[in-house]
């Protein structure tokens, strides 16, 4: 099977942002965006999903970050959506839960074509302010990657306290889920519904 990757670029008034990915990859990431918890995030991601990862990213920070971190959930969108191209042979849908410590985060996905984002916190499941990076940016950023990838996505936060936890389980539990779905099963002839097509 042929490797799948993409390289996109993105560049605007406010960024300039170049991915390039490598789904068939050994988890090697190089994240430059200048905001380090989303480094972290990312390469975490690019690790656990076994991706190889490389993002450079400049944009308008003195503003706040914004502009930068939705940019960034597009364009790695965009990169996924590229390298899947036909989605031929695909698993499609990917669930994953993850434990960190006190919180449990569990991501279902379905690369279907019709983008969404659904997040549901059980009760007593509290989120604070993280001093870097908030769970509403954290929310942006996956909004812009689900409707540019057109991924169906359902966020379980089922326990959690700390911030950092919360969204390290989010991260770890994408990746291991667009691992399972993004994964060629040899069974699957031609893409996987009925329509035809994803």
């Amino acid at each position: 099977m042929k490797t799948r990757m993409a390289v996109v670029k993105r560049k605007t008034l406010e960024t300039a942002i170049q991915i390039k990915l490598v789904i068939e990859g050994h988890g090697k990431s190089d994240i430059h965006t200048k905001i380090p918890f989303l480094d972290h995030m990312l390469t975490l991601f690019a690790k656990h999903g076994l991706f190889d990862l490389s993002i450079k990213a400049h944009g308008d920070l003195e503003v706040d970050i914004h502009h930068t971190n939705e940019d960034l959930g597009i364009t790695l969108g965009q990169a996924f959506a590229k390298a899947l191209r036909d989605k031929k042979g695909i698993r499609r849908y990917g669930c994953f839960a993850v434990p960190m410590d006190e919180a449990l985060i569990r991501v279902t996905l379905d690369i279907s074509g019709r983008p969404s984002l659904f997040l549901r916190k059980e009760q007593g499941v509290r989120v604070g302010r993280h001093p870097q990076y908030t769970f509403e940016d954290a929310v942006d950023f996956l909004r812009s990657f689900c409707q540019h990838a057109g991924v169906n996505m359902h966020i379980g936060i089922l326990a959690g306290e700390d911030t950092h936890h919360i969204l390290e389980g989010i991260f770890k539990s994408l990746a291991r889920s667009l691992d399972i779905a993004t994964s060629i099963d040899p069974r699957v002839k031609g893409v996987p519904s009925t329509k035809g097509k994803l």
